[in-house]
């Protein structure tokens, strides 16, 4: 009995001793898994989730670890969060890994994106208390490299929004004048031919004719009966009133010794029930509501003039008020100001800037594709012009193409505080922003742009750059840029990423870089050559990263470097 004592004792000392007092075991790597692996950038940084399978009979019941995730690349390393847990014995709130059965862990990893860290490792250190004791286990490595294809989204490559000019060589101006008629009458009165109305629209047409830079494009006359009294009478009063009109004007032209006018169109309208229901609708007068109401009612003239008569206090009032409004021969002068060609321009440019209007001056910076010229004509601009914000914004366009970020960020600030309300300004502000990886401000900046037309390149780009990849192909739409293909690739749509990439006007090592990724992620050995070549002909530093770059991991690339 005493014996069997003594052995159940000693039995129970190696429990404790197995699964309390002695030291832990170091890891396996063959203990985790990593999602994903290889690690891939994410907008400016690098995650990934480290799942541990521990197995049964491994983690002692008084240990606490502390496991610290390092990414080294390059002779240097990087640290993620530490994550802690612990056996059965030890008091906390961490995460508990039981000694008899074993079980699992999750680590989430995250790293500042560094471009060395394509060719890298990620490891797992070890430190661990075990009541006084505390040791470290040596380090496991868990995975290799980054695919930095994210890397390649590049902000310094979407176009700055240009405030355009509002130049026009051509500019239509139209000048009107009403003859008014008696009642079931279409004899010009001396009284109407001889108003300021029509004085002044005579005059515009004698301008114009002299005048070396007009030209007068059409006369129109339209002539109109009111609605009220029988149709075949309204009609032969709106061919007369016409008739009078043309033949007035014809001789006032002749008059005024004018034979370029252009076309001398003319028509009438017999029953203007459309110019009634404008003058309705814009009058006082009592129940007008129930006179459209009439209209929209009844779509037989006829029927429709014996319901008006029939509410006979508001007939009066129409008789009054509206009808003789509608009693009328309209002329209108369609005349084209011709403005400055394009060398004029030039010319006045040359010798005379401050002759230009800021419009023409604007348009001035389109007539050239030298960057030097186009960067004078806008300082000048808004030396000229420093309250049009456009010559402002549009300065630091030009330096924001040239590389000159700096300038360009001054001139885009200027821009917006000569107006705040301005959408180009508010999205170059955004662009900036997101070269200087300030991605709050971009989102600021970029959301006062709402609504600009050119505003999806530099929203898609800053959705990349942010981690957002679904979100940037939705804001690119059908925009050809190495951005907008760079975010299909990595929502893996490669058939749209192709088709990208092909309608880009002015390829680039880039594009050709980005046609040798879908190359390997579609497995497709020539595109990978042809393009790798093309992309390394075009910017030598391509070797070197396809070189370092996991995409090509598979693929032996070597012949083609």
């Amino acid at each position: 009995m005493k014996l069997k004592s003594i052995l159940m004792l000693s039995a129970a000392g190696m429990v404790v001793l197995t699964g309390c007092s002695k030291k832990l075991n170091q890891f396996s790597a063959d203990y985790f898994d990593v999602n994903p692996d290889p690690l891939e950038v994410v907008g400016q940084r690098v995650p990934a989730t480290v799942t541990g399978h521990i197995p049964a009979k491994f983690f002692v019941k008084n240990a606490e670890v502390t496991v610290t995730p390092y990414l080294t690349f390059n002779g240097q390393e990087v640290a993620s969060q530490s994550y802690r847990f612990q056996g059965e014995k030890v008091r906390g709130n961490n995460p508990v890994i039981s000694y008899e059965q074993g079980g699992s862990v999750t680590i989430p990893v995250v790293f500042d994106y560094q471009p060395d860290m394509n060719k890298s490792e990620l490891e797992l250190a070890f430190n661990v208390v075990q009541g006084s004791k505390q040791y470290v286990l040596p380090r496991v490595k868990v995975a290799n490299g980054v695919v930095a294809t994210a890397a390649l989204a590049d902000a310094a490559t979407v176009s700055a929004a240009i405030a355009p000019d509002a130049f026009q060589r051509i500019i239509n101006e139209k000048y009107a004048a009403d003859i008014r008629f008696l009642i079931n009458q279409s004899t010009l009165r001396k009284s109407e031919i001889e108003s300021d109305a029509v004085k002044n629209l005579n005059q515009e047409i004698v301008n114009a004719s002299a005048a070396a830079d007009r030209q007068i494009e059409e006369i129109n006359i339209s002539s109109y009966a009111s609605p009220e009294g029988a149709l075949d009478l309204n009609t032969r009063l709106a061919e007369g009133r016409e008739k009078a009109t043309s033949d007035y004007l014809r001789k006032q032209l002749t008059k005024d010794n004018i034979t370029d006018f252009g076309e001398l169109t003319a028509q009438f309208t017999a029953e203007d029930w459309e110019g009634f229901q404008k003058l309705v609708a814009a009058s006082d007068i009592d129940d007008k509501e129930l006179i459209l109401n009439v209209l929209s009612r009844f779509k037989d003239p006829e029927e429709r003039e014996q319901q008006i008569r029939n509410l006979s206090s508001i007939f009066d009032q129409l008789a009054d008020q509206i009808l003789p409004q509608l009693r009328k021969s309209r002329i209108t002068a369609s005349i084209n100001i011709i403005g400055k060609s394009d060398d004029e321009i030039r010319q006045i440019y040359a010798s005379n800037p401050k002759s230009l209007s800021v419009d023409e001056i604007l348009y001035a910076a389109t007539l050239t594709d030298n960057k030097a010229e186009q960067l004078d004509i806008y300082k000048t601009a808004a030396s000229i012009y420093p309250n049009d914000y456009r010559t402002l914004n549009d300065l630091g366009v030009l330096q924001y193409a040239t590389g000159d970020y700096s300038g360009a960020k001054s001139s885009f600030a200027a821009a917006s505080r000569v107006n705040p309300s301005a959408a180009e300004p508010q999205m170059n502000l955004g662009l900036v922003a997101l070269l200087n990886k300030d991605y709050r401000q971009a989102n600021q900046k970029l959301g006062n742009a709402a609504g600009l037309d050119e505003l999806g390149g530099a929203l898609g780009t800053y959705y990349i750059l942010t981690g957002d990849n679904a979100a940037a192909v939705k804001a690119f739409g059908n925009t050809k840029s190495n951005n907008a293909a760079l975010a299909q690739i990595l929502t893996k749509d490669y058939s749209k990423a192709k088709s990208t990439l092909a309608g880009i006007s002015n390829p680039d090592a880039t594009t050709y870089y980005l046609l040798a990724v879908l190359g390997a992620r579609t497995n497709n050995d020539q595109m990978i050559a042809t393009n790798l070549r093309q992309a390394i002909k075009l910017d030598k530093s391509m070797k070197q990263r396809a070189i370092d770059d996991l995409e090509f991991a598979n693929f032996n690339i070597s012949s083609i470097l």
